[in-house]
C-alpha cells in the first residue's frame, strides 16, 4: 500500500501528544505522496479511540486491543508492530521519540532490516542523486542536529522500506482537522503476530510518578542559562515567573551546573517548547539550546553581552545584568497590574 504509518503509542489511556503530532505531520507527508494515513493502536479497551486518530488525519487505523498489551512491554508490542508493518508494507513509519519510541523503533527496524534516523526534528520529501548517476524521487529527508548540535544532518535511506524515523515530542505541531476523517479500523488479530516467548517478561508491580515540572504547555516561560551564575540567582527568575504566571525552564548548561532541576531542560536535549513569551536570562543562545524555543511567539532576551547568538533569534535584547533588570521588570509589572 505504501503508505504512511504511524505507530500510536498511549499515556494513562490516552494518546500521547507526539503521536498527534506525528499524525499532523505525516498527513502532509502522505499529501504530498498521494497516499493514505495508517495508525497502529496498542493496548487494552481501547473501544472509540480511532475517533480521536481520526480527528487528526488517520485514514485506516489498525487497533490491537487486548488486556495483555496494557501497560506497554517491549517484545509483544515489537512483535505486532513488526508483524503488521510487514503486511502493509508503508514506504515510511514513523514513532515519537519517547521512552517507547526509544525503545520499540530500535527493535522493529533491526526485525524488518531497514535505517532508522532517530530524534528527528524535521521531515520533509524530496529527491536525490547520488555520485554513481543513481536518481531516487519522493524520499524522506530525515533531519536532525548532528555532531552536539554543531551541524544539521539530512539522511535519506533510497533502498531499504520502510524509511523509519524517530521524532521528539514538541516539534511538531498538533493541529486536529475542522472535522474527522471517515477512515476505517482494522482490528488486529494480536494472536497472528505473538508467541508465549513474548510475554516472559512480567509487569508484578507498576509505579509511575506524576511530573513535577511540565515546562511544555507553558504560555510564558522564563528560562535562565549559565549566565544566570548561581542557584541562588536562579530565584529571581522564580520572581519573575510567580508575577507573570509562568514556569521556569533552563539551559543545558544551568541544569549541568545544578542551577536548576533537569525536568526544566530546554533545548535539543531537553523538552522542546512553543510558548507565546520566552524570557531568556544569561542564555547565550547556542543551536543546542534555542532548536528547543526558536519556535516561541516573542523571545525577550536579557544578556550582558550584546553580541550573543541568542540576540539574533530575540524580539526584543536587554543588554544589562538580570539582577538588575529583573527586579525592575517585577516592579513594573506589579504597577501595572493594579
Amino acid at each position: 500500500m505504501n503508505n504512511v504509518f504511524v505507530y500510536c503509542e498511549l499515556e494513562g489511556g490516552k494518546v500521547a501528544d507526539v503521536s498527534l503530532e506525528l499524525l499532523t505531520k505525516g498527513r502532509g507527508l502522505a499529501a504530498q505522496l498521494g497516499c493514505k494515513v495508517e495508525a497502529l493502536v496498542i493496548g487494552s479497551k481501547l473501544s472509540g479511540i480511532e475517533k480521536e486518530l481520526m480527528s487528526y488525519g488517520a485514514q485506516v487505523v489498525h487497533v490491537a486491543d487486548d488486556e495483555r498489551l496494557d501497560p506497554f512491554r517491549t517484545l509483544p508490542h515489537a512483535a505486532i508492530t513488526a508483524g503488521l508493518i510487514k503486511e502493509v508494507q508503508p514506504q515510511i513509519a514513523l514513532f515519537g521519540a519517547s521512552s517507547i519510541g526509544r525503545d520499540l523503533a530500535p527493535r522493529v527496524s533491526s526485525a524488518l532490516k531497514s535505517g532508522l534516523t532517530a530524534d528527528c526534528t524535521s521531515l520533509e520529501i524530496g529527491d536525490h542523486s547520488d555520485t554513481k548517476g543513481n536518481s531516487y524521487t519522493n524520499l524522506l529527508y530525515q533531519i536532525r542536529p548532528a555532531f552536539g548540535g554543531n551541524i544539521i544532518a539530512t539522511i535519506i535511506n533510497p533502498d531499504h522500506r520502510p524509511q523509519m524515523a524517530t521524532v521528539r515530542e514538541g516539534v511538531m505541531k498538533k493541529e486536529p482537522l475542522p472535522a474527522p476523517v471517515q477512515g476505517e479500523v482494522k482490528k488486529v488479530e494480536v494472536k497472528k503476530y505473538l508467541h508465549d516467548t513474548d510475554f516472559a517478561v512480567r509487569i508484578m508491580e507498576r509505579h509511575i510518578e506524576d511530573r513535577k515540572v511540565d515546562i511544555k504547555g507553558a504560555s510564558v516561560i522564563v528560562a535562565g542559562g549559565y549566565g544566570v551564575g548561581s542557584k541562588e540567582n536562579f530565584k529571581l527568575l522564580f520572581d519573575l515567573a510567580a508575577v507573570l504566571g509562568a514556569e521556569v525552564g533552563a539551559s543545558r548548561a544551568a541544569v549541568d551546573a545544578g542551577f536548576a532541576d533537569n525536568a526544566r531542560q530546554v533545548g535539543q536535549t531537553g523538552v522542546t517548547v512553543r510558548p507565546k513569551l520566552y524570557i531568556a536570562c544569561g542564555i547565550s543562545g547556542q543551536i543546542q539550546h534555542t532548536a528547543g524555543m526558536d519556535q516561541s511567539a516573542i523571545v525577550i532576551s536579557i544578556n550582558t553581552d550584546a553580541n550573543a547568538p541568542i540576540n539574533q533569534i530575540a524580539d526584543y535584547a536587554i543588554v544589562g545584568d538580570m539582577n538588575e533588570v529583573i527586579p525592575k521588570m517585577i516592579k513594573s509589572y506589579r504597577g501595572n497590574s493594579r
